[in-house]
């Protein structure tokens, strides 16, 4: 019984996933940001998260602080801005990045239905002047405080969960984006983790 409600809990997560979204984080240097934002990933069905390090080392991921996260989201590494948009949009995603500006769209205004990859920024510097200018485009949280931003794990979240949102609304969730076979090749891989 226990092994059939595994398959359940698997497939369930399987059929959620979202091919289509996807995010790049830029220069974190905390390992538990990081690993916060996986975490935020598993429970939004994104499978795949670009780490783009050109100025900051690319970071140790603990498996714990994750929360087991660390294994039902691949990451692929990147060194330069222009590698990883171009294969970002090879693979037909739109580049979104999180630029707090005047010319940056409020994120409520921003449509995510479509293949989107969404940039974050390091903690202290944000997202790099390449990374915004290379952006197609430049969207922000809208604060109504005294600060300026929220903790990147936080702003993240906040925009992965919009991001599910507006897909849930649009009936885009209900049936799943893999194919009967791409939904057979991932339960039997993540029947062995």
């Amino acid at each position: 019984m226990k092994t059939e409600r595994r398959v359940e809990k698997l497939s369930r997560a399987i059929h959620y996933t979202q091919p289509d979204l996807t995010i790049v984080l830029e220069n974190i240097h905390d390992p538990h940001n990081v690993s916060a934002i996986l975490r935020s990933c598993d429970a939004v069905g994104v499978r795949k998260v670009n780490l783009l390090y050109s100025a900051e080392s690319f970071p140790k991921i603990g498996k714990k602080s994750s929360a087991s996260a660390y294994k039902w989201v691949e990451r692929r590494n990147f060194k330069t801005v222009d590698d990883c948009y171009a294969t970002l949009r090879e693979d037909g995603f739109v580049v979104a990045a999180s630029v707090v500006s005047k010319e940056s769209v409020s994120l409520y205004e921003t449509d995510l239905r479509g293949k989107v990859a969404l940039v974050f920024g390091n903690e202290h510097r944000g997202v790099t002047g390449e990374a915004s200018s290379a952006a197609d485009i430049r969207f922000q949280i809208p604060m109504h405080g005294m600060v300026q931003s929220l903790n990147v794990s936080v702003a993240c979240a906040i925009t992965l969960f919009e991001a599910l949102r507006q897909r849930i609304k649009s009936g885009d969730t209900e049936k799943s984006k893999l194919s009967e076979t791409e939904i057979d090749k991932m339960l039997d891989e993540w029947k062995r983790k």
